[in-house]
């Protein structure tokens, strides 16, 4: 019998490991050059001095009267526009789910109360400036009051609740849809009325929704930069532009750190108390048990009146600041000289084409680019098992959960020399819009993941497809809507945004947004007006075409899987 010599040889990897590990790899890269290392800078040059650890700078900030102020009133709008905010979005759920209204009214309503979200952050800034300013056609036109001071806390607390209810409303209304039938019934069949029933049973059970809502909108009223920087008038100083004046005016890039800093402080004690009202009750709604099949009408006629009169007024507000914004776009001087022209369009074609080159080029590439980053990093987190997958889940959002003055400042500090000297480049105003906003993308793929089952992927393994082949093939068709809303949302924060990007812009790579900017402070309101009805337009028109190809993209499998069952 012939022996047979066999040496050991140590088992090669498999190429699918390599693959697997070098894409971990690359996306590691990626988050410690954009979001890591930038903070990292940003701390470094808050709290290091002549080569030590120091606080002074933190000192002299706290000791500063003027930055006191400016962090009292950054809470008091705050607080202000979290509470107001979350009621008027509280309102809109109500009367969109429970009054009953009809698929086209519900779906109008819906829309239109989206629009301060797809539009500059200047545009109702500049609306409140056409109504309420010195040649307002509210102050001056109607009511002739001459020289109107609408400068302040509440035309700045009530721009940015306009502006951002819709975001309490986004969270809001599912949290009402999913709560069953039966516990509000269960209060009726007590004797209970709808005002008891919805005081004990439907609020109780919205509390995280509530909480969360509020936290959402005290984070972006505290990040705001652009509607104080107009409305808030040199009596009502915030944080974030003070910490703009200091950069950009005194070139002290240090208290802008500091000042940018104290932004983290009140933000996470906000988010710690919404954890505190949240933690250690119940709030279960939906459970395996059959529920009626129709919900009783828990709001009464006097209700459900005031809620649709008031919805209605609100939405009616939006389109009128949204006409007037039109209509001093085609004026030679709103206020002044109601001469029908074109000469503001003139104007952004010709001088401010510069800038609309720039800005579509930016919010072209960084768009797919978002919206693969947003579906890879949202599968690897979702669907594997990695070590880091925890941390990497964390640090892919903190761009996004940080105020964009934040991000701004600190891209400036990370990119102004080597070893990433990407300042003044489109390199660092796409990856910062890239890794900012792409968080949409991959927290929509995280939620898609968890209703398709596993078994579709071991399938596709078990016919001995790769795991790239089985990512392209089998999941990419199912997680499409999460691809579409990073696109979406990239491009939508690319061609409005500007806390984070006005730090970046250079003399070769501008912005639609520093140019409204510009003329805001150059009082050339009707190129503002124009620039902003142009953003509008082509962001209405892109994520139109969006919401297009996704239906037809996914009608498809829609298909199969109404053929497979």
């Amino acid at each position: 019998m012939t022996g047979v010599n066999v040496s050991a040889q140590p088992m090669a990897p498999h190429p699918r490991s390599f693959a697997r590990a070098a894409g971990l790899f690359a996306i590691w890269l990626l988050l410690v050059a954009f979001i890591v290392y930038p903070l990292v800078m940003l701390l470094l040059r808050a709290f290091l001095a002549d080569g030590g650890f120091t606080l002074d700078a933190l000192f002299a900030a706290l000791k500063s009267t003027s930055n006191l102020r400016a962090l009292r009133n950054s809470l008091l709008l705050a607080f202000l526009v979290g509470a107001a905010g979350t009621l008027v979005g509280l309102a809109f759920a109500l009367a969109l789910d429970r009054a009953n209204l009809g698929p086209r009214t519900a779906r109008l309503i819906d829309g239109l109360t989206f629009l301060p979200l797809i539009s500059p952050p200047f545009t109702t800034s500049i609306a409140f400036v056409f109504s309420f300013g010195p040649r307002g056609l509210i102050t001056y036109d109607l009511l002739g009051i001459k020289n109107s001071q609408m400068y302040g806390l509440t035309s700045t607390f009530a721009a940015e609740t306009l502006t951002y209810f819709p975001i309490a409303y986004l969270a809001l209304r599912p949290m009402l849809a999913s709560i069953s039938s039966n516990f509000e019934e269960a209060s009726f069949s007590l004797g209970g009325s709808r005002w008891h029933a919805f005081r004990t049973v439907t609020i109780p059970l919205i509390i995280p929704a509530l909480a969360n809502a509020f936290l959402l909108l005290f984070g972006c009223s505290l990040a705001d930069f652009a509607t104080p920087l107009i409305l808030a008038g040199s009596d009502f100083s915030v944080l974030p532009t003070e910490a703009y004046l200091q950069i950009t005016g005194m070139f002290d890039l240090r208290s802008g750190a500091i000042l940018s800093l104290l932004l983290l402080v009140p933000a996470g004690l906000v988010f710690y108390a919404q954890e505190r009202v949240v933690a250690g009750r119940s709030y279960v709604t939906v459970t395996g048990k059959a529920s009626a099949s129709a919900r009783r009408d828990s709001l009464s006629t006097g209700a459900k009146v005031a809620l649709l009169t008031f919805c209605v007024l609100t939405v009616a507000l939006i389109l009128y600041f949204y006409a007037l914004l039109f209509w001093a776009s085609i004026v030679q001087a709103f206020g002044a000289n109601q001469t029908l022209t074109l000469d503001h369009y003139r104007v952004i074609f010709t001088e401010g084409l510069p800038a609309i080159k720039d800005t579509l080029i930016v919010a072209i590439i960084g768009m797919p680019l978002g919206g693969l980053y947003g579906i890879i990093v949202g599968y690897l987190i979702g669907r594997t098992k990695f070590v880091g997958r925890r941390a990497m889940e964390v640090v892919s959002m903190l761009n996004y959960a940080l105020p964009g003055t934040i991000v701004g400042i600190a891209y400036l500090l990370a990119f102004n020399d080597k070893p990433l000297a990407l300042t003044g480049t489109a390199t660092i105003l796409i990856a910062c819009y890239v890794f900012r906003y792409s968080p949409t993308g991959i927290r929509t793929t995280i939620a898609l993941l968890q209703q398709i089952d596993k078994s579709m992927e071991e399938a596709s393994a078990s016919l001995g497809a790769s795991n790239l082949v089985t990512f392209r093939r089998v999941m990419l068709p199912l997680i499409l809507p999460a691809f579409f809303a990073g696109l979406g949302v990239v491009f939508i924060r690319s061609m409005t945004a500007i806390s984070a990007t006005i730090f970046l812009v250079s003399i070769d790579w501008t912005l639609i947004t520093v140019k409204i900017l510009e003329n805001m402070t150059e009082v050339a309101l009707g190129p503002a007006a124009a620039f902003s009805v142009f953003v509008i337009a082509v962001v209405v028109a892109v994520t139109g075409l969006l919401n297009v190809a996704l239906r037809r993209m996914t009608a498809p499998s829609l298909r199969i899987s109404r053929i497979g069952t």
